[in-house]
């Protein structure tokens, strides 16, 4: 019976010290399964703030883009009209550049009109008779205009009327159909009425090509350096210079021509006469 009693006891000491060990695992698991409820919970309010960020982020960005977008549409508006009255304020300049110039044009014209006219006055002055002075027997005073020689040269008086345009023109047709002595002689009453001319130191050098064009070189070298000398300023200088150049070469004086080459080259590196001048330089560089 003893031993009965002993079993028994020392079965509840094994049974209760294997059950501590278990509820206390039990309590921990618990205290786990406590820890992950909390961690989730803080989760899903950090789920849920993050959320409520985002919204307020995207009503922010959705103000701030609507807000660029008008900006941005007031600005190409903007643009729009300033390019508008910009196209208008060029279209209109563009008109009154073009009225500018066409008064320009007219008022050219009538200063070459207005020239003539003075011309043709000047030639009907000449033309009247004068008063020739007699001695008392008859006879002409010494010193009178009667006494001019009757065949004296002097130029052929103009047409009166004769524009400088027109003139210009004739002498021109004349050059282009390889008539040079009629040229010239158009060129030179062109010179004679019109100096002032903007087209002045054209004609003398169409002069100097027209002396070119019949081989009269020495000639031609002449009137280039009238260009040069008389109309220092005037676009026919580059050619005058390049084409002197060629009438030198032409008559073997070759340091001369290379010279003139030179000077267009140097002076006027921009013009056509430029370009042409240093191809002949070129070839007239020693080899």
């Amino acid at each position: 019976m003893k031993q009965t009693v002993s079993r028994a006891f020392v079965a509840l000491v094994m049974a209760s010290g294997i059950a501590a060990p278990a509820a206390a695992a039990n309590k921990e698991q618990q205290q786990l399964m406590a820890d992950v409820r909390i961690l989730q919970e803080q989760s899903q309010q950090l789920q849920n703030l993050i959320g409520a960020l985002n919204a307020t982020l995207g009503e922010a960005l959705k103000a701030v883009n609507a807000r660029l977008d008008e900006q941005a549409g007031n600005n190409r508006k903007s643009f729009a009209d300033q390019k508008l009255i910009i196209d208008t304020l060029s279209s209109d300049l563009k008109v009154v550049r073009e009225k500018v110039d066409d008064n320009n044009v007219r008022i050219g014209s009538l200063s070459q009109e207005v020239d003539a006219v003075r011309q043709g006055l000047q030639q009907l002055s000449a033309s009247r008779p004068v008063a020739v002075p007699e001695t008392t027997d008859g006879a002409i005073a010494p010193g009178a205009p009667g006494d001019a020689p009757q065949n004296a040269a002097a130029p052929p008086a103009l047409p009166i009327g004769t524009s400088p345009q027109r003139l210009y023109e004739q002498a021109s047709g004349s050059y282009s159909a390889g008539l040079y002595d009629l040229a010239i002689e158009g060129f030179q009453a062109y010179l004679r009425s019109f100096p002032k001319s903007d087209m002045a130191d054209d004609a003398q050098l169409q002069i100097g090509h027209s002396y070119l064009a019949q081989g009269k070189n020495e000639k031609a070298v002449e009137e280039y350096d009238k260009v040069i000398r008389t109309y220092p300023g005037g676009n026919a200088v580059p050619d005058a210079y390049y084409k002197k150049g060629l009438a030198l070469a032409d008559l073997k004086q070759i340091d001369q021509a290379r010279a003139a080459f030179e000077t267009v080259a140097k002076n006027f590196p921009d013009s056509t006469a430029a370009s042409l001048a240093r191809q002949r330089l070129t070839a007239l560089a020693p080899k």
